[in-house]
């Protein structure tokens, strides 16, 4: 479990990983994890922390509200009336800071009774969006949620008193993230590392001075998953160059994989040696290699070897140029030899766990402890046109064993204490999840778990319920533009009546479905915007998706959009390539469509959707300016629900059985041999008569088809079975209709 390690010494560590602040507050982002556990198995010593929540914790505590108060004052500025309330109210944040931080952290649950009560909070602006939602949300909350929930809004005042007085690149989940997101040049990055650190910087520093002098590595690997993290990355790099210049520095992560691909600015090797890209474990390897060649103190004579067979996929500095060296003949290696992500040294006890939006599937990206793997590297459909689907990230598609799933979640679960599981696929395969809960079932783990989807016609009521059975209680999927004639040209492989059938499916078996919308696809007209946002009030109204949310579409240059645009039917702008990130590319689209102009109303309407608000509202109410009506029929999505369930079954379906042993009793009117087989589900019972010889066959069936014996018995299998039994009075497939079996399939008989 995690612990504070300040009053540890590290002997002998070859890397450290840093996660720079800031990702999330309520669960380490793995990347670090990844690595370590990567490093385990080549005996390379390795440390890991994640310094954005150690930054919240020394800034979010009761000696860090002195010094944050005592700051604002010797420091004044222009004040907003917010300001002046919260500075007006430090004594109580001062006071109350420390328990509120223990109680989002789980260990101080009575402190509800309080914050439920009000008066013990001080209350500032964000406050104010209870008077919209409080009778809807805290209606259905538990109160243990609305305390969290208050406690929420109680930190993000702070927050918003950071931003105004003391830094304004502060964000709990992300720092500088405009910097990151604009930087084409690293002109403003390169300007504001020369300036003084900031109140932020200050802290980062002093606890990164203190890891360094603790783990004293060899190499520091620093992780940038977002734009958000960029900043604090180059902060860290910049004071580690300064004041332990002997080790070096590497950066890999999602930011390096997306932007940084036709990196030639050689100032950012002022502050890193190196960058990698894609798959870390071979080139971190690599680059361990390569360290333990260099000369140390108790060795300066020793020859520097640098040879590009060294270095897989790397950017660093060769005289004064920046090289990209890609020669090293090893090959990445395979998923199943990377090794269980390692979450030692992380704080884990210490997360914050916060709910932002009152809404039980948007909660669970900001609440809980989640342990994070993939059921397959890469994307398996992998043709999206807004996609990076060049990118080794994307186009390679590995899958992983369920078997090996299943191994390291037990041995995730005995290092962390933790159950819950967020597999962070690009997309889940749905036979690998169908196999994953199998395996889930058949070893009887006791998890939460949740993943990103493709809304695929697999999904079918049977194969939700086996998920829900084994522990999943959510998925993420796009729905993106909701539209046919875009999802068409985004290729998505979906239609929208699809996505709400399959999202029927998995609410319908208690899964919650989280939805991903996009607005500003090329050729995207007013009226097709209109349209989706009917589709969308349509199906929160329906209750098949619980959450979602919108996203204005970018055009990559690692995308189908951006590597051709001609057939998308947009011009790419003439600026020129930049010498730092390259990812983002501006474009003029033919329609004319001012889709900057969507963004405010449409994520207002979704907020009150998903609150179960607002749904008699006109469209045009979400709007400043005037809209097209739209044209879609208001019992479209009512109307495909209605539609029938598409019959999947084949000859090699697999059969299983999810549910308990039947209880077996001789009926009443025993004169026809009829026995009564009851069958007890959590929440119901159900019964049924049949003759006792095909009781017993049904027994002997729900046996032979339950996890615990594979689940391999197909459709044909059991036909066979059946037809063995030569005194049957009617076929099988007549038998397979019959109202016993129907009752059996509902109590967990289930086509796959």
């Amino acid at each position: 479990m995690g612990s504070n390690h300040y009053n540890q010494v590290y002997l002998n560590t070859t890397v450290f990983a840093i996660t720079p602040p800031f990702t999330q507050l309520n669960t380490p982002y793995p990347a670090t994890a990844y690595l370590k556990g990567f490093l385990n198995t080549k005996a390379i010593a390795c440390r890991q922390a994640d310094l954005g929540i150690e930054v919240i914790l020394e800034l979010y505590s009761k000696k860090g509200f002195e010094d944050l108060f005592a700051y604002i004052e010797k420091n004044p500025v222009d004040f907003s009336d917010n300001a002046l309330r919260i500075i007006g109210m430090r004594h109580q944040y001062i006071h109350t800071i420390d328990s509120v931080i223990s109680f989002l952290q789980g260990h101080n649950a009575t402190l509800v009774h309080q914050i439920c009560q009000k008066g013990y909070l001080p209350e500032a602006s964000r406050f104010e969006q209870l008077e919209t939602y409080h009778g809807k949300t805290f209606g259905s909350m538990r109160s243990q949620d609305e305390a969290k929930h208050l406690a929420t809004l109680y930190i993000e005042d702070i927050s918003d008193l950071i931003k105004e007085c003391v830094d304004p690149h502060f964000g709990f989940s992300r720092y500088a993230e405009r910097l990151g997101r604009s930087a084409n040049s690293f002109d403003e990055i390169y300007q504001l590392l020369q300036h003084e650190y900031s109140y932020i910087d200050l802290l980062l520093v002093k606890i990164l001075e203190i890891k360094m002098t603790l783990v004293s590595p060899k190499l520091v690997a620093i992780s940038v998953p977002f734009p958000g993290n960029l900043f604090s990355a180059f902060r860290c790099a910049q004071w580690i160059k300064k004041y332990h210049p002997d080790v070096k520095i590497a950066m890999g992560g999602g930011f390096a994989n997306t932007e940084l691909r036709s990196l030639s600015d050689a100032r950012v090797f002022e502050f890193f040696d190196f960058i990698t890209l894609d798959d870390g474990e071979r080139p971190l390897e690599c680059l361990v290699n390569y360290v333990s060649t260099l000369p140390s103190q108790s060795d300066p004579g020793k020859n520097i070897i640098l040879e590009s067979d060294f270095f897989k996929r790397t950017f660093m500095l060769v005289d004064g140029q920046v090289e990209y060296l890609n020669n090293s003949p090893l090959p990445d290696y395979p998923q199943a030899q990377t090794g269980t992500p390692d979450y030692s040294d992380l704080l884990l006890d210490s997360y914050i766990s916060v709910i932002e939006i009152v809404n039980p599937m948007h909660r669970l990206w900001s609440d809980g402890r989640w342990n994070k793997l993939t059921l397959a590297h890469g994307c398996y459909w992998g043709k999206c046109t807004f996609c990076d689907t060049s990118l080794d990230y994307i186009k390679v598609f590995e899958p992983l064993a369920a078997q090996l799933i299943c191994d390291r979640m037990e041995e995730m679960i005995s290092q962390t204490g933790q159950s819950g599981f967020h597999f962070v696929d690009e997309a889940a395969p749905p036979a690998r999840m169908r196999d994953l809960a199998l395996e889930i079932l058949k070893r009887k783990l006791n998890v939460t778990w949740w993943t990103n989807i493709r809304f695929e016609k697999s999904f079918n009521r049977d194969l939700c319920k086996l998920l829900k059975a084994s522990g999943c209680i959510a998925v993420s999927g796009g729905l993106e533009v909701a539209s046919d004639r875009l999802l068409e040209l985004i290729q998505k492989g979906v239609t929208v009546a699809q996505v709400a059938q399959v999202c029927r499916n998995f609410t319908e078996c208690g899964i919650m479905v989280h939805a991903y919308l996009m607005y500003g696809f090329p050729t995207q007209t007013t009226q097709e915007t209109i349209d989706s946002l009917e589709m969308v009030r349509q199906m929160f109204e329906a209750g098949i998706i619980q959450s979602g949310f919108w996203h204005q579409f970018a055009m990559t240059v690692h995308s189908p959009v951006g590597l051709y645009p001609d057939l998308f039917k947009v011009q790419k702008s003439d600026r020129p390539l930049g010498t730092f990130a390259n990812n983002d590319l501006e474009f003029k689209d033919p329609t004319g469509t001012d889709h900057d102009a969507f963004s405010y109303g449409l994520k207002k309407s979704i907020l009150n959707y998903m609150h179960g608000l607002c749904f008699d509202y006109r469209l045009q109410d979400w709007f400043e300016f005037k809209v097209p009506k739209d044209k879609i029929e208001k019992t479209y999505i009512k109307n495909v629900l209605l539609e029938k369930e598409r019959d999947t079954l084949t000859s090699s379906s697999k059969i299983v059985w999810i549910g308990n042993t039947p209880e077996i009793k001789v009926s009443s009117d025993d004169q026809n041999n009829l026995v009564t087989v009851t069958v007890h589900e959590n929440q119901k019972t159900t019964r049924f008569d049949v003759e006792k010889k095909q009781a017993d066959w049904l027994v002997e069936i729900l046996k032979l088809t339950s996890p615990q014996n594979s689940g391999s018995m197909t459709y044909k299998n059991l036909k066979e079975m059946y037809d063995e039994q030569n005194n049957r009075s009617y076929s099988f497939e007549k038998y397979w209709e019959s109202e016993s079996l129907k009752k059996l399939r509902a109590a967990g008989l289930l086509v796959l």
